[in-house]
C-alpha cells in the first residue's frame, strides 16, 4: 500500500507536469488549465483506483474513494494550501464553477439515493454533463497571460512531453493497483470496513497529486490553477470517474452510512466554499479559513473510524 502512495505520487507529479506544458503551448488560460487539464491529470488516481475496486468486485471501495477525495480535496488540500498562502476567487467562481461544482454534486447524490446504485445510463449522464462542461469552459477561454514562472513548461520539448504522460501513466496504473490491494489487506488486519479505509486512507492516497499541484501553484503565484484544479479535481471525479466505472460496471451501494453520512460530508464540504470566500475575507481563502477547513477534515476522519 505504501509503494502503491509513493507510485500516485510520482505519476501525478509527471502527468500535472505533462498537462500544464501540452496546454500552455496551446494557448489556453490557466483556470481553464486548472479547470480541466490539471484536474483530469490529478483525478486520474481515482479513477484507477474505482476502475480496479469495481471490477474486483469491491464497490464500497469505488464510491467511498471519490467521496472521500472530494472531502479531502477540500478539507485537507484547500485547508492546506490556504495555510501556505492566500488563494485569489475570481468571478467566474461564483458564476459558473461553483455552482457546476454543486449541481454535479446533487446530482450524484440523487441517483445514489434514488435506487442505491449508480446505473450505466446515470453514469453516462454524468459523463456527457462532464463533456459539456468542458467544452463551455474551453469555448469562454482566454488567451494565457504572461507569466515568468512558467517559462520552463512553456519551452517544454513534444518528446519530453510524451516520456512525461507515459511515465505517469504507468506509475499511476501500478500504484492504483497496488493501494487498493494492499488496502483491503489492512482493512481485514484491523478489523474496519473497506468503505472506512477507502473513504479516509485510499481517499488520501489518491488526493494527494491535487496537494502537491495546488501547493506549487500557490507557491508559484499561480492563483487560477490551485483552486481551478480543486474545483475542477472534485467535478472530474463524478463526472469521469463514477461516470465512466458506472458506463462499465453498475456500482451498489453496499454500506448505508455512505449515503446517511459521507456523502452528506461531501456536500457540507462543497457548500463551505461558497460563505468562507465572502465572509471573512472577500473573494480570498486566507489562513484562517484554511485552519477551519482542516479541523472539520479532522473531523470527519474522526467521526469515519469511531
Amino acid at each position: 500500500m505504501l509503494l502503491g502512495f509513493g507510485l500516485l505520487v510520482i505519476g501525478g507529479e509527471f502527468l500535472v507536469r505533462a498537462s500544464v506544458a501540452l496546454s500552455l503551448k496551446l494557448n489556453v488560460s490557466k483556470m481553464v488549465i486548472g479547470l480541466t487539464v490539471v484536474s483530469f491529470a490529478t483525478s486520474l488516481p481515482e479513477l484507477l483506483v474505482s476502475l480496479n475496486a469495481a471490477l474486483n468486485g469491491l464497490p464500497s471501495i469505488a464510491i467511498n474513494n471519490v467521496v472521500g477525495s472530494n472531502i479531502a480535496n477540500i478539507g485537507m488540500v484547500l485547508g492546506i494550501t490556504a495555510l501556505i498562502g492566500t488563494i485569489y476567487i475570481d468571478k467566474s467562481f461564483y458564476k459558473f464553477n461553483w455552482p457546476a461544482l454543486i449541481i454535479f454534486s446533487l446530482a450524484f447524490y440523487y441517483f445514489l439515493s434514488n435506487d442505491n446504485q449508480l446505473d450505466a445510463v446515470e453514469g453516462a449522464v454524468l459523463f456527457i454533463s462532464l463533456i459539456l462542461f468542458v467544452i463551455y469552459l474551453l469555448k469562454k477561454s482566454e488567451a494565457i497571460e504572461d507569466d515568468e514562472s512558467i517559462d520552463d513548461l512553456t519551452s517544454t520539448s513534444n518528446f519530453k512531453i510524451i516520456i512525461w504522460l507515459i511515465i505517469g501513466g504507468v506509475t499511476l496504473y501500478f500504484g492504483a493497483k497496488w493501494l487498493v490491494d494492499g488496502a483491503v489487506v489492512v482493512a481485514q488486519a484491523i478489523g474496519v470496513s473497506e468503505a472506512v479505509i477507502s473513504v479516509s486512507i485510499i481517499a488520501v492516497g489518491t488526493s494527494i497529486p491535487e496537494l502537491a499541484a495546488s501547493v506549487i501553484a500557490v507557491l508559484r503565484k499561480e492563483k487560477a490553477i490551485s483552486l481551478g484544479n480543486l474545483i475542477g479535481s472534485n467535478i472530474f471525479n463524478i463526472g469521469s470517474v463514477l461516470g465512466l466505472t458506472a458506463m462499465i460496471k453498475p456500482i451498489s451501494v453496499e454500506d448505508p452510512e455512505i449515503l446517511s453520512r459521507d456523502i452528506i460530508w461531501m456536500l457540507v464540504f462543497a457548500g463551505l466554499l461558497l460563505p468562507l470566500a465572502l465572509v471573512l475575507k472577500r473573494h480570498q481563502i486566507k489562513k484562517t479559513e484554511g485552519l477551519l477547513l482542516v479541523f472539520l477534515y479532522g473531523v470527519f476522519i474522526y467521526v469515519a473510524f469511531s
